[in-house]
């Protein structure tokens, strides 16, 4: 229903409830029907309703749009040494922020599982005397017991899942709780990775040991559990939009949601799709909204969460892994990777399974591994994966069990994710080549042995961090002048909270982008502790334009993938995060609402989808903005025929005395100029508008070339990503 016609929130919900009244007759009945009364940051509601009466509702007065409810879905101990953010130094923006004290971050997701020692108030102050929010008692749940200076907000949204689901919601069959209690596991994961306190000497079976710690330690959460434990974790559209519109009251600094849908997507005036249209409340109101890029990588154009307005994260693995003893009979050790904490298997026999006729390698194929004619009985089984995914091992893992192997072997192509397979059962990955070696060994022997060692820990440079595989990838579908990701950050075997304490102590390692970002709220929150005034596009800009592009070791970023390439800003946007850097950024690219709608307008929606999002009439333009000339930090042009200029503005956030002069890594293929290639701030300037000009004299089409732009003081290096096809027009 657009922008809000009452101060007073509750004049608002009495408005909503004598609509809905006129068309199914009366207050009692629409007060049955009513799921949810948005009423904060715009005004609108959620009801249950025939398809002929959203169609009445829909023409009455003062009614903007009618739309279907829709589902969504979800999507450590090493991890911040290895960003920069070590407990020890005072020097870093972790000590410099005071540990994010006084940030408030609404985390959307499955809830949270109190008892952790994540979420204990230890050496916390008061509650911030600006928060509006509450903690709401249900299932299993004491708001006085599980809430506290750390969990200062809990509430839980499932009104609309219901209204999907369609039938009742069992929450002993489903293992679920009507209330912010995680039965999935997985919002105590990201919430604790954001903001959780310091424990110490936590592992996942022996693995990843350490002191467990989040982002922020010092900053307060807010739970907001939208995701149900049904269907492998489900999120419904109404229920993410309500949560929303209360975390604007409830004034939350930073909203994390590691959740998405799937491609194709929603356009970004498409209610259905709740993120964009809550996120843009959210952010015309001052707060950081950072969302996960998906797991559908490597393919091109998998990315989600691709609004401008939004921080999306794509996920990278860190300077750890956890190599894995493979001895063959022949007393040959090769190296695999797994996540192996059991009792070592000793020398036991060797199989392969072959087939004859025409394909006799069909049957050791991990994704229809064949046993039939093999004895597997207390033996170690080898397979090979030629499928791009992981989900190959399950059930090849399924089938050695049930043949009553002892361990799996399987030959694929090298990614860092590796796939647990539940209590202390060894299955090893190890790439074609070691993989091939190793059925060599057992086609050379009568009686071929192998032992399977437990895995170890190794951290360190010789560990290069990657873009994981299952990391979504640009361009971005909806818009391919706007670079997504923004960001990558670890996401690979992250080592945080759980909802089963009876594991290592209620701590597991999971991968995803969900796991990424965390990490990004964690370092935007102590960013917003360090400079509360800076926008949300600010804080964007810092962490983009300070972005590692090579790994500790000094050597270029790769992208898991098949093969494996150097990283790209499809596959990590400004690159690998960099919270120092990010901290002291130079100059910042700014952007407020104004800049959203010039977006919007660039995109030819019309002003009625437009004014339906923003909640304010909105007119665009007749002549339809470039969109080229949104002030991102990054240029990206998907479409270069002869010559193009951009304009960017920035704004210096710096010394107020300082010159930065304009270096230029070029795309392959193009010619690019800046104007002017100075730029002065003294006291009055602290703004400056450039021009990039790029042009090409190539006649064909081409794939994406990627260059940069940096604005170097001697101290700062701000630098954007320049991405560039070009194409050339045919007459048909």
């Amino acid at each position: 229903m657009g922008e809000r016609q009452h101060d007073d929130p509750n004049l608002t919900t009495d408005s909503h409830h004598d609509m809905l009244a006129t068309v199914v007759g009366s207050k009692e009945m629409a007060s049955d029907l009513m799921v949810y009364s948005y009423r904060h940051g715009f005004s609108g509601f959620a009801a249950k309703l025939t398809e002929s009466q959203a169609q009445q509702i829909a023409e009455l007065p003062g009614v903007v749009q009618v739309i279907p409810n829709s589902l969504h879905k979800l999507q450590t101990t090493r991890t911040w040494d290895f960003l920069g953010l070590s407990s020890h130094p005072t020097n870093n923006v972790l000590h410099k922020s005071k540990m994010g004290d006084g940030v408030i971050i609404g985390v959307l997701d499955s809830g949270i599982w109190p008892e952790s020692k994540s979420f204990n108030e230890e050496g916390l102050g008061p509650v911030p005397s600006r928060w509006n929010g509450v903690c709401k008692s249900g299932d299993k749940f004491n708001a006085t017991a599980h809430c506290n200076r750390k969990v200062i907000g809990a509430r839980w949204y499932i009104d609309g899942f219901l209204a999907e689901y369609g039938k009742p919601f069992n929450t002993s069959e489903d293992e679920e709780y009507l209330s912010a209690r995680d039965a999935n596991g997985h919002g105590s994961h990201t919430a604790s990775t954001i903001s959780g306190s310091v424990v110490g000497n936590v592992s996942d079976r022996g693995l990843a040991p350490g002191t467990a710690r989040g982002g922020a330690p010092h900053a307060r959460l807010a739970i907001y559990k939208v995701c149900w434990s049904i269907f492998g974790g489900q999120c419904a559209g109404a229920d993410i939009l309500k949560a929303f519109d209360d975390a604007i009251h409830d004034g939350v600094d930073v909203l994390s949601l590691s959740i998405g849908s799937s491609i194709p997507l929603f356009s970004d005036v498409d209610q259905r799709d709740g993120i964009a249209t809550g996120s843009f409340h959210a952010v015309a109101r001052g707060i950081v909204v950072v969302c996960a890029a998906s797991n559908d990588g490597p393919s091109a154009y998998s990315i989600q969460n691709t609004a401008p307005w939004i921080l999306t994260v794509a996920a990278s693995t860190i300077d750890r892994a956890f190599p894995t003893p493979i001895t063959l009979g022949n007393n040959e050790t090769l190296l695999g990777q797994a996540v192996f904490s059991g009792k070592e298997i000793g020398f036991t026999g060797l199989v392969y399974p072959e087939a004859t006729g025409l394909d006799p390698n069909a049957a050791g194929m991990c994704h229809d591994l064949s046993l039939n004619n093999t004895n597997a009985a207390g033996k170690v089984v080898l397979c090979f994966n030629s499928l791009p995914q992981r989900a190959a091992t399950i059930p090849a893992l399924q089938v050695v069990r049930a043949a009553g192997g002892v361990g799996l072997i399987v030959a694929k192509n090298p990614v860092d994710i590796l796939s647990p397979c539940g209590g202390d059962f060894p299955c090893i990955e190890v790439d074609y080549e070691i993989g091939t070696r190793i059925l060599f060994y057992f086609r050379s022997t009568r009686s071929p042995l192998v032992k399977l060692s437990p895995s170890r820990t190794f951290v360190g440079k010789a560990v290069s961090p990657k873009v994981a595989y299952f990391s979504a990838r640009g361009p971005n579908s909806i818009a391919p002048a706007i670079l997504k990701p923004d960001i990558t950050a670890p996401g690979v075997h992250i080592l945080a909270a759980s909802n089963d304490p009876s594991i290592d102590g209620g701590y597991v390692m999971r991968s995803g982008t969900s796991m990424s970002t965390p990490h990004i709220s964690g370092i935007v929150a102590l960013l917003k502790a360090l400079h509360p005034n800076w926008s949300p596009a600010a804080v964007k800009s810092a962490l983009i334009t300070t972005a590692w592009q090579t790994a500790p070791s000094g050597l270029p970023l790769f992208a898991e993938g098949t093969p494996q390439k150097l990283a790209n800003p499809f596959d990590f946007g400004g690159g690998f995060v960099n919270p120092n850097g990010a901290a002291d950024p130079g100059l910042v690219y700014d952007m407020g609402t104004t800049d959203y709608i010039h977006y919007l307008c660039s995109m030819a929606y019309d002003n009625s989808a437009i004014s339906h999002l923003t909640g304010h009439s909105i007119v665009c333009p007749s002549r339809k903005p470039s969109i080229l000339d949104i002030n991102l930090p990054s240029i990206t042009i998907p479409s270069l025929r002869n010559s193009i200029t951009v304009t960017r503005t920035v704004t210096n956030v710096g010394a107020s005395t300082s010159s930065y002069k304009a270096v230029i890594e070029v795309p392959s293929g193009t010619n690019v100029s800046v104007k002017p290639d100075v730029l002065a701030f003294n006291f009055a300037v602290k703004k400056i508008s450039f021009t990039v000009t790029i042009s090409t004299t190539q006649k064909v089409n081409t794939g994406f070339y990627f260059g940069s732009l940096t604005w170097t003081n001697g101290v700062h290096a701000v630098r954007i990503p320049l991405s560039v096809r070009t194409e050339q027009s045919f007459a048909v």
